[in-house]
């Protein structure tokens, strides 16, 4: 690989820019404002050049969302889980004491499925009960 001669410009900033860049230098892990300023000005260019800015976005950003989708998933596999957990002893503790035929459960899914529905999954106990009390 040759290596380019870099080329001295004039370059006018504001103070608040350069305390700007000062501040996020190491983070970059660039030696110097000159380096800073090299890796800004390629990855802006890069950016405009792009038929479609999202195809710029960096590996790093597109990983790290990926990870935060996915261990948000994990955790509402987990959770759901539980709750199938808590709700299949519930219902097996219910059965023993219950007595409803085949129809009235058929019935009362059905109506449970709408109830899910319409409050978009907010159903409440006083909800229930309100309905099993027929008021």
């Amino acid at each position: 690989m040759t290596e380019e001669i870099k080329t001295r410009i004039p370059l006018w900033l504001y103070p608040s820019t350069i305390e700007g860049v000062d501040a996020i230098l190491e983070k970059d892990n660039c030696k110097s404002r000159s380096e800073f300023i090299e890796k800004a000005i390629r990855f802006y260019s890069g950016y405009i050049a792009a038929e479609d800015g999202m195809k710029y976005l960096p590996t790093a950003i597109t990983s790290a969302m990926s990870g935060i989708v996915s261990s948000s998933e994990n955790r509402m596999a987990r959770l759901m889980f539980k709750l199938a957990v808590e709700m299949s002893m519930m219902m097996n503790i219910l059965a023993t004491t219950a007595d409803v035929d085949e129809n009235t459960l058929r019935r009362l899914r059905g109506k449970c499925v709408n109830d899910v529905k319409k409050s978009v999954g907010s159903v409440t106990f006083e909800d229930v009960v309100k309905f099993q009390k027929g008021d």
